[in-house]
């Protein structure tokens, strides 16, 4: 599945943003099932965003070392 430019980028973004709603939702929801669930659902959205954020820095650095490399030759 293909994705604007715009909408990528701001993938993790919203994953992070989203995560951080839920987990400060966990703490006012009185049920505890539901407090549960949504700091679990929370953390496990802010972690795939931490990902998304650390693996596209990892590539860009490296992309840029590579087509560094692939002047100076």
């Amino acid at each position: 599945m293909w994705l604007a430019r715009p909408v990528y980028e701001l993938l993790p973004y919203f994953y992070m943003s989203l995560g951080l709603a839920l987990v400060a939702a966990s703490f006012w929801v009185n049920v505890e099932r539901w407090s549960s669930w949504l700091l679990g659902g929370g953390g496990l959205a802010l972690l795939v965003g931490l990902v998304l954020w650390l693996k596209r820095k990892d590539y860009r650095k490296a992309q840029t070392e590579y087509n560094r490399r692939s002047l100076d030759e």
